[in-house]
């Protein structure tokens, strides 16, 4: 578990991105090959996987009791999967077809696999191992660039069930907006509309991000909802998706033997119980993470006291996400030869070889391009290894499933994606 990267990342600073946007106003920029200048050294696949930094939120949900508070915990996970998107300005790599990651800890496994080019669609797995949870996602991000700055619209529903309490509950991502990448500071907002949904008991949660207005006075904030089954208010909720979501009982009548209180939404196994009473919880988002409801932005700079690059930029990379792209000898030997760790453009960014990384970058594009002018010309189809397009029945719309076979550690006919073979 490293606590930085093995180089800082190189100044932006004489770097203009004018000339390659200047003829994109409005259009779709997955499809635009940028300089890797522009990128921080993960594939979109892993910062997919960044979406369980706060995986705790599910085992807690999973083992409420009441339905009320369980869609709360599973709302404050679906913002905490935002956190890390707070300062965070480099574009991941896209990632090639298919090309897998996979990130297995002592409270779950996920694998994630690119299961399309044109349009670009990534498919996500994670289960938990004490079978409280497993979350499907399929992700067709769109990034449009506006004059001023770049939307990211993260095109795709996500598919959350607690198999214990025979239990669906669906959401989909906000809007990113990345302001002023042609001239001044950097910065993002996230607004929109995030509503999940219980599609066992009707029970929706509803959370506004909020844009920042003229002054920024809303700027990350957020405001929102709990509603039973016939559309009462039951809990409002409000916080700021890089620091905390808090919750305060709206309907007692609607809670048996609740009392009304304002309160960070506590983490313990006690959850239901500490909701009933009077007292407040203080989280302190200084604190660590590993047991807290607060989500706190974890600037790279402060994560560890002996590292010698504390006051070198890291793509504004958290701790988590530092450890998503390490590769030791021992997990070397048991992961497919497509995994993201194995790209050697990400690896040479990553080490500050940045003329390495735009050359091999440059040779994966094409290799991939051969490849798909051999499957035209031979009148084949990519079939995807791991996952498989069907509909759900809860959206309505084609999803990405995951077929289970990937654990199986049958790898053998992986293609090769990177190597020139």
């Amino acid at each position: 578990n490293r606590t930085s990267l093995p180089a800082p990342m190189m100044s932006r600073e004489d770097i203009t991105i004018w000339s390659i946007l200047k003829h994109s106003i409005g259009k779709d920029l997955s499809r635009i090959t940028m300089p890797v200048y522009f990128n921080e050294p993960l594939s979109f696949l892993q910062r997919l996987a960044e979406y369980m930094e706060y995986d705790q939120l599910l085992d807690i949900a999973a083992e409420s009791q009441d339905p009320l508070i369980r869609i709360q915990y599973v709302a404050a996970f679906a913002v905490s999967s935002s956190a890390s998107n707070w300062n965070r300005i480099g574009k991941p790599f896209n990632p090639l077809l298919g090309e897998t990651y996979e990130l297995v800890t002592h409270r779950f496994q996920l694998v994630t696999e690119q299961v399309s080019h044109h349009p670009p669609i990534s498919a996500f797995h994670c289960r938990s191992l004490n079978n409280n949870y497993s979350l499907s996602l399929s992700v067709q991000p769109k990034l449009k660039f506006w004059g001023k700055g770049v939307e990211v619209i993260p095109k795709g529903v996500a598919i959350l069930e607690f198999p214990k309490l025979g239990e669906i509950y669906t959401w989909s991502q906000v809007t990113t907006y990345i302001h002023n990448v042609i001239t001044g500071k950097l910065w993002i907002e996230q607004y929109g509309n995030l509503d999940v949904i219980n599609h066992t008991n009707g029970y929706k949660c509803s959370i506004n991000f909020k844009p920042s207005g003229w002054f920024g006075k809303d700027l990350n904030r957020l405001q929102g909802f709990v509603t039973d089954a016939n559309k009462e208010k039951a809990y409002s909720l409000e916080g700021k998706w890089t620091e905390e979501l808090h919750s305060n009982l709206l309907n007692p009548a609607l809670i048996k033997t609740r009392k009304s209180s304002k309160t960070s939404l506590p983490t313990s196994k006690d959850a239901d119980e500490d909701l009933e009473n009077d007292g407040k919880s203080s989280l302190n988002p200084s604190q660590s993470t590993a047991n807290s409801l607060a989500v706190p932005y974890q600037n790279t700079s402060k994560t560890s006291s002996n590292n010698d690059l504390t006051d070198k930029p890291m793509y504004g990379m958290t701790a988590f996400s530092f450890m998503l792209n390490e590769l030791t000898t021992t997990l070397e030997k048991y992961l497919p030869r497509t995994d993201s760790r194995f790209r050697p453009d990400i690896r040479y960014l990553e080490l500050g070889s940045t003329d390495k990384a735009a050359s091999e970058k440059l040779r994966l594009e094409e290799k991939q391009r051969a490849a798909r002018r051999e499957r035209a010309k031979n009148k084949t189809e990519y079939q995807p290894k791991w996952f498989y397009q069907t509909t759900n029945k809860f959206i309505g719309a084609q999803v990405w499933e995951f077929n289970g076979k990937y654990w199986n550690g049958d790898y053998e006919d992986c293609p090769h994606i990177y190597e020139d073979k």
